[in-house]
């Protein structure tokens, strides 16, 4: 019988076999998904699992990478009966060889984001993915070139609660710099993968052999989980629209070799390795001793006491005790900042804590919100806070942005998700939208640990008390509080409905909440707003307030009326208050404060 995956890892390594995808593209052509093959070809998939077997590979992967029902077939018979095909082939080919001690996993890969699953479809679809394979009796389950693991988890979830001898493998592809397309960093993606019910963690693809040994000197190998290494065999080079890798076999096996004495126990390749590859790295690894993990020093130096920055702190680094008062300023639609320059200074010396500034609302384009920050900072020396989205820029773009905005002494942030583009311009301009909130909130919050650990960013989130089901925003803010949020800002608090809303979340979760105070100043404004802007609740009664023709100052006495109601109904949970002044009409804050 073939020993347990588990207890033969304990003291043997383990050669995996090379890539499937761009072996099978080189030998028989790129038309078709190689997975495919599985039905239309089994022969060529039992032939390639063999020539890999013959080369010294011992931890086989299933040709299932695409396998779901968004890369291979929108049916979920189909798919099905395809998983099911290529672990019989895969079966096929051990029995064949006659080696006794090879284990197979069936490989599972990430589903793209906007491939038509709905929000917790993808969950479904890693679980329903990883039954079919439990079901044809594979020796493991190997997700692979994850950017982080969120989607996964219930399927770790399902298959430790179905077998406890399923061996279970994550594999993260990170860039040569060790950061995922997520943004999250090789380091952190370890140490929590680490943390879950799984036997094995790892890196494959993103880089070749010799970045993914330096990367690997970075990380503390956990002596509690196995770790695997899978780089590709080079980087890529596209010539007449076919990708070839670079890389000698020569070469990859050395590498391979150095990475195995660092104490990783399943050594093999990703993209562009070929089983001439695997077996010239066999060959190395016979010559190799049995080496243990290598872990971090455990005398390390005690971690400086970070000093903590921002609107909400005091000079010695603690939290001011008072109600906070934050002002939004709109940044114009063109180069003219004459007038968000005479509100900002007009507010110098009013008890204003920060100023803040959105970025790009509705989609329509306004003066970059940090540049904004920046200048206003400079001029006016008030503390100030860009409001971050992840519309417009992917995790290289944001963790630089991070960087540029500490470096000129901004060190508050909004992160929100953001609005969409509006429709008319979806053809030409492109959305990013990388992540949402929570996911770059979990950006900042590493860096936070790793870059700007003796002074951290200070950063928060929105409260979208609006929203229908109150219970979904209550987790949304526990997920962003876990995720090192200090402080939210909740949509305009028009009605009583709204705060007995925000007091709920401030009891259930404790989160510090500075509500939002938007001064209505005329009837238009009041119906624009209830109208035209999802998510904000403006009942008739307080439209039906403004006089239909009413004078500037007459609106505007309305509106300050309107404010001071709102913040008598929320000082008994409000942390402060978040001022949105229609037309950054911010000289009636004056009156709104008297």
């Amino acid at each position: 019988d073939k020993m347990n995956l588990r207890e033969y890892l304990k003291n043997n390594r383990l050669a995996a076999d090379g890539a499937f995808g761009t072996y099978y593209a080189d030998k028989y052509g790129s038309d078709e998904l190689p997975e495919a093959a599985n039905i239309l070809h089994p022969d060529r998939v039992i032939a390639i699992h063999t020539e890999y077997i013959n080369a010294g590979a011992r931890y086989i992967r299933t040709n299932t990478y695409a396998s779901n029902s968004s890369l291979l077939s929108d049916d979920e018979n189909k798919v099905k009966e395809n998983i099911t095909a290529a672990v019989q082939l895969a079966q096929e080919a051990v029995k064949s060889s006659g080696v006794r001690q090879i284990y197979i996993a069936g490989d599972i890969g990430p589903i793209p984001d906007g491939m038509g699953f709905a929000k917790n479809g993808k969950d479904k679809e890693y679980m329903r993915l990883a039954s079919i394979m439990l079901e044809q009796g594979v020796d493991a389950v190997h997700f692979e070139t994850f950017a982080d693991y969120e989607d996964i988890l219930p399927a770790i979830k399902y298959l430790r609660e179905s077998s406890s001898d399923i061996f279970i493998s994550i594999c993260f592809s990170v860039n040569q710099y060790g950061y995922s397309a997520a943004g999250l960093s090789a380091k952190r993606l370890i140490e929590d993968a680490a943390k879950l019910d799984v036997d094995a963690v790892g890196l494959n693809c993103g880089v070749g052999s010799g970045h993914m040994s330096q990367l690997i000197d970075g990380l503390g190998l956990s002596k509690n989980k196995f770790f695997l290494a899978l780089p590709n065999a080079g980087y890529p080079d596209f010539t007449r629209n076919h990708m070839h890798f670079g890389g000698a076999p020569a070469y990859f096996a050395g590498k391979m070799a150095q990475i195995a004495k660092k104490g990783v126990d399943i050594v093999g390749g990703c993209c562009g390795t070929k089983p001439e590859s695997i077996e010239k790295m066999c060959t190395e690894l016979e010559k190799l001793p049995r080496h243990e993990k290598k872990t971090p020093d455990e005398h390390t130096d005690e971690p400086k006491q970070a000093k903590m920055r921002g609107f909400l702190y005091d000079d010695n680094g603690n939290i001011k005790k008072k109600k906070f008062i934050a002002v939004e300023l709109a940044p114009p639609f063109n180069a003219n900042d004459e007038k968000l320059l005479e509100s900002a200074h007009a507010l110098v010396g009013m008890g204003v804590d920060v100023l803040t500034f959105p970025d790009s609302p509705s989609g329509r384009t306004r003066v970059d919100s940090v540049l904004m920050a920046g200048k206003v900072r400079r001029e006016t020396g008030m503390d100030v806070m860009p409001h971050i989205c992840c519309r417009d820029k992917n995790a290289v773009a944001m963790r630089s942005l991070f960087m540029g905005s500490r470096i000129n002494d901004i060190y508050n942030m909004l992160i929100i998700t953001g609005d969409p583009l509006p429709s008319m311009v979806r053809e030409t301009v492109k959305s990013v939208f990388n992540f949402d909130s929570v996911g770059l909130m979990k950006i900042a919050q590493e860096m936070n640990e790793e870059v700007f650990a003796d002074s951290p960013l200070c950063y928060g989130g929105a409260i979208n008390q609006g929203r229908r089901n109150i219970d979904i925003e209550l987790g949304r803010v526990r997920k962003k509080m876990a995720a090192g949020a200090q402080f939210f800002l909740t949509q305009p608090v028009f009605c009583e409905e709204d705060v007995l809303r925000l007091r709920y979340i401030k009891k259930e979760t404790g989160a510090r909440i500075l509500c939002g105070i938007m001064p209505l100043i005329s009837r238009k404004n009041a119906l624009f707003m209830k109208n035209e802007i999802a998510g904000v609740n403006v009942p008739d009664e307080l439209v039906e307030r403004y006089p239909e023709n009413a004078g500037r100052r007459e609106g505007e006495a309305v509106g300050i009326e309107l404010a001071r109601q709102m913040i008598a109904m929320t000082q008994d949970f409000a942390d402060g208050y978040y001022f949105e002044f229609p037309f950054n009409r911010t000289y009636m804050l004056k009156e709104i404060l008297k």
